[in-house]
């Protein structure tokens, strides 16, 4: 990897050129892809800080595939991410937590090798009160064989993502992805317009100061997460207690404890056996920036990258962040709910993220 000087200036296209550079065989085509997402990411930006003058803040009146009723800024974060990319020639397909089926790329234009999952817009039921709201996005490589995208390209576990990454839309914006060469951040410069490199090779801090996880669904879960619970919290007399901090958009919890060390919980319970996050659009992509900072992450019974996904818009419990806290998870018998995708309980054990290919 290129070592840059506290003084220089990198702009996301040169440090992207850099790590191209690494991979002789590279075509361009998944750089182009990273360029595109950190365009629709300041046209995002630019919608979220006139909203409350422009009228596209509260909801509409429809309801997404997730039974959520859709805000105005996730129709129109949706509508950008898929013009940047619907006629780039780089992608065979897309899928949004937004849209109930594949987005195909429309007749005309040419069918790429890659497919690109995403949330436009996590965090939206929040963007009335101005909490942080971030963009979510997951690349893999195209694995059948016909010209356009096919459920079986969208249904792939996390460990082959070929990159992963969030913006996260707040006091300033900035954009951490990742290739599988470490974890990177950039943060947007509104005087010129461009993502600059401010958080080079993220690791999370080994000693976690944050605990985020809603509270008020702890009479719903079952003896043994409220037992983790009182782990984290130090009220078991094992540990010194983590500062509970949560506001309820995951990008917003998760670059908290990314940089500042922490664990972010969102467990099953009777209620919701499967969880309430979406592996392919949300668990995945965090996941994998997570284990590229050092950190891990599971849903309880075994490793979030190693699930074989099963539907599109699939619900996971997660267990996101610093590696001796979601370590920890282990100690306790989760029960074993019944959902697809959740292999037998193996701890939080993980092998080495394989690694993956700029091209």
């Amino acid at each position: 990897m290129v070592r840059h000087t506290a003084t220089s200036v990198v702009t996301i296209e040169r440090f992207i050129i850099e790590q191209e550079r690494m991979f002789p065989e590279a075509t361009g085509e998944l750089s182009g892809i990273l360029y595109d997402m950190a365009l629709a990411g300041k046209m995002i930006a630019n919608k979220v800080r006139s909203a409350g003058l422009a009228d596209i803040l509260g909801a509409t009146s429809d309801v997404n595939v997730q039974g959520e009723v859709q805000q105005k800024l996730d129709v129109i974060s949706n509508e950008i991410i898929v013009k940047a990319f619907d006629h780039g020639g780089r992608l065979c397909a897309m899928a949004s937590e937004e849209e109930p089926d594949i987005i195909h790329i429309p007749e005309g234009f040419r069918a790429g090798k890659y497919v690109l999952l995403f949330d436009p817009l996590d965090g939206s039921s929040n963007i009335d009160v101005n909490v942080p709201v971030g963009t979510i996005f997951s690349v893999y490589q195209k694995i059948t064989r016909g010209a356009r995208g096919e459920m079986e390209d969208m249904l792939q576990p996390g460990r082959r993502q070929v990159a992963a990454g969030y913006v996260i839309y707040g006091s300033s914006t900035m954009l951490v992805y990742t290739t599988g060469q470490g974890a990177h951040g950039f943060t947007l410069d509104p005087s010129i317009g461009e993502f600059l490199l401010s958080h080079p090779n993220i690791q999370i801090p080994t000693r976690a100061r944050y605990l985020s996880v809603n509270d008020a669904y702890e009479q719903d879960w079952p003896e043994p997460t409220r037992a983790l619970m009182r782990r984290y919290r130090g009220l078991d007399g094992q540990r010194s207690p983590l500062n509970v901090r949560y506001v309820g958009s995951l990008v917003a919890d998760f670059h908290r404890n990314l940089l500042g060390g922490g664990v972010f919980c969102y467990p099953a319970n009777e209620k919701a056996p499967k969880g309430k996050l979406r592996l392919l659009y949300e668990a995945n992509p965090l996941a994998f920036i997570a284990e590229q900072a050092g950190g891990l992450a599971t849903n309880g019974f075994g490793r979030i990258l190693d699930v074989q996904p099963t539907e599109l818009h699939e619900r996971t419990p997660l267990y996101l962040g610093s590696k001796a806290e979601v370590e920890t998870v282990a100690e306790f018998p989760l029960p074993q709910y019944v959902a697809p995708g959740i292999p037998e309980r193996r701890g939080t054990r993980t092998a080495a993220p394989t690694p993956t290919v700029a091209s």
